[in-house]
């Protein structure tokens, strides 16, 4: 079993019992989506001390959680899942842990590092030109975009943000594009 060296910063005990059966690590749990300035406090030593990787649920809560943590603690790495990864088999909702464990350490191992000095390589003017917003296709493209580059799924002002974010090369983004593209044409 990998041991990760960073802390995970995951939504609830659920999510903790599930990745600690994909991984060696520890965890830090945010109960909620009203992160306490406690909780951040522990974030931030956390991220000073060891790193951190935010791993939270693929669905609002889960990114208004990551969002947060990013704007207190910058320069966590982030880790996705894709939300049909999350899916229970039984009930409802959405989140890390009704995820496979193939699923986590994937997800994990795929990790993203978040840049603080962003420089935008990619314009609002690409994803328009690739069909990512304004589209009839473009929230479906947006999330195989999001899954081949492992950034996660967002809307298109976030996708902007986050490739940016995330430093994502104009060559990596376009070859991202050519593959969704040919995807709906087989």
């Amino acid at each position: 079993m990998k041991k990760i060296k960073e802390i995970i910063v995951v939504e609830g005990k659920d999510d903790t019992v599930r990745v600690k059966r994909a991984v060696q690590a520890d965890t830090i749990e945010t109960n909620g989506s009203e992160i306490s300035e406690a909780t951040i406090e522990q974030i931030r030593l956390a991220q000073n001390q060891r790193g951190v990787i935010i791993f939270t649920d693929p669905d609002y809560p889960g990114e208004r959680i990551r969002k947060i943590i990013s704007e207190k603690v910058p320069g966590c790495k982030h880790a996705f899942l894709p939300r049909h990864e999350a899916i229970p088999k039984k009930g409802k909702g959405l989140g890390v842990e009704h995820a496979s464990i193939e699923a986590i350490q994937t997800a994990l191992r795929a990790v993203q590092q978040e840049m603080i000095n962003v420089r935008e390589e990619i314009t609002q003017e690409d994803l328009i030109e690739a069909g990512l917003i304004g589209e009839d296709r473009s929230k479906e493209r947006r999330e195989k975009l999001g899954m081949i580059l492992k950034i996660g799924y967002t809307n298109g002002k976030q996708l902007h943000k986050r490739l940016n974010m995330f430093q994502i090369t104009k060559t990596a983004f376009l070859e991202a594009v050519v593959q969704v593209l040919q995807e709906e044409t087989e």
